[in-house]
């Protein structure tokens, strides 16, 4: 007798409230300048989540979005990107990471990339496909 097996089923939506993705800091609760930055000090070998790098200065601006499940080296090779790079002399060029499940990086990276249009294009980004989304909108109440 063959057994059957059940597919399955995607994991539901969240649907409670917003949550703070907790966007990491340093010691004296300042953003981190991403020349200075040492990731494994830090602890990012191995530490998946989404990161982003903006710069400083006159005109502030988003410069970069990412997701890995290898925050250390994702970081590190943004550091030696020149594209990147380039936007140093912008009044320093600054990182954070949040963890984020490796099932939802895809819809917070692309999610993110739309919202701040960074400088430097994420190709990761582009390809990423819209999905289902399930979102509780409240009833307005009338009067």
């Amino acid at each position: 007798m063959l057994k059957r097996f059940k597919k399955k089923q995607p994991a539901p939506a969240y649907e409670g409230p917003p949550l703070d993705p907790e966007w990491a800091r340093n010691k004296r609760g300042k953003f981190h300048r991403l020349a200075h930055l040492d990731t494994v000090a830090e602890g990012l070998s191995g530490f998946s989540g989404v990161y982003v790098i903006w710069h400083s200065g006159v005109k502030p601006e988003w410069v970069y979005v990412g997701a890995s499940n290898d925050l250390a080296s994702a970081i590190d090779e943004a550091i030696e990107d020149q594209d990147i790079f380039s936007y140093e002399v912008n009044g320093g060029l600054y990182v954070t990471w949040s963890p984020i499940l490796k099932e939802r990086q895809p819809g917070v990276l692309k999610y993110l990339t739309e919202a701040m249009r960074p400088a430097v294009e994420n190709p990761a980004a582009k390809s990423i496909k819209d999905g289902a989304i399930n979102v509780k909108v409240p009833k307005r109440r009338e009067g």
